[in-house]
């Protein structure tokens, strides 16, 4: 290594070391649905929240059974842990008056904060009637939430094209959200160069992006193609050989995931969004190595 590059290092190891308390952090958990799950949910929920993270979020699926979870478990960490909980809330298998009804519900129990978003349209169902723009102006209606809402650096996968999937993102923001939390990503230049195109068209929120930090390599690959995800060559590599050797994964997820904050908050991201498949440990040395420390 050159003298140039360790200093390089140096620098940006100095810049992240002094961050401290200017960063925020946000943690996705989803419902469990098993007692053993229920668990490490909690115990995930009870570790992170010491973090003093800006909001919660629980994920929401297109059937009802999820979706009751997804209430109880908002719910639960509301008032049992006094965190600013954030559940997922979907246009999908819910008409107009539902939504209104869960909307008014969720503020009626003090929920004030709400990820809108289309959903996973379920095998043969059609194009929904509303879309993300619809729910966050329909939210808007009910009461004042503060709404976040979904952004593709890589480009939803159903959209026409990059700038057509750009104008949605800016419908929503136009329709009342108050900010946007990207899919995760690896390419950390394909985020920043999104931001940049997001001003360009007067997008003016920010857009928080989503870091997931891996464990498990193979999903990952799996659902990474459903998403639209670029998976870089280098992670082959770094992950070739840990297939029986979860804590060697865990330790590179960690370090890449701590790579790419780093790189992100020295060019300005002060807001990090964790997806943590409900469990603490990652994401925990993430923060940590962010300055991001129990209080």
């Amino acid at each position: 290594m050159s003298f140039h590059n360790a200093q390089n290092i140096e620098v940006l190891n100095q810049s992240v070391s002094e961050l401290g308390r200017d960063i925020n952090v946000s943690f996705e958990f989803f419902p469990p649905n098993s007692p053993a799950m229920t668990s490490t949910l909690w115990e995930s929920i009870n570790r992170l929240k010491a973090l003093n993270p800006k909001f919660v979020s629980v994920t929401y699926g297109a059937n009802s059974g999820t979706r009751d979870r997804t209430h109880d478990i908002i719910k639960q960490i509301k008032h049992e842990t006094g965190l600013i909980a954030a559940p997922h809330l979907t246009c999908i298998d819910a008409n107009r008056q539902e939504l209104k009804q869960i909307a008014t519900d969720y503020w009626d129990n003090g929920i004030r904060n709400i990820v809108a978003l289309r959903g996973d349209l379920p095998p043969g169902l059609n194009q929904p009637d509303m879309y993300a723009a619809d729910l966050v102006a329909l939210l808007k209606e009910v009461n004042d939430f503060d709404i976040s809402v979904a952004a593709y650096p890589e480009v939803h996968p159903e959209a026409k094209n990059a700038q057509a999937d750009l104008l949605a993102l800016k419908d929503k923001i136009d329709a009342g959200a108050d900010r946007a939390i990207s899919q995760f990503f690896f390419d950390t230049e394909s985020f920043l160069r999104f931001r940049d195109r997001c001003a360009a068209v007067g997008i003016d929120k920010e857009i928080v992006p989503g870091i997931l930090p891996v464990s498990n390599y193979k999903t990952l690959c799996k659902f990474s193609k459903l998403t639209n995800v670029k998976v870089p060559n280098w992670m082959h590599s770094q992950f070739e050989g840990l297939d029986n050797d979860q804590a060697t994964r865990n330790l590179v997820g960690a370090s890449i995931a701590i790579d790419q904050v780093k790189v992100l908050s020295r060019e300005g991201v002060k807001d990090f969004h964790f997806y943590t498949l409900n469990r603490a440990d990652l994401t925990y040395a993430i923060c940590h190595t962010l300055g991001v420390r129990p209080r």
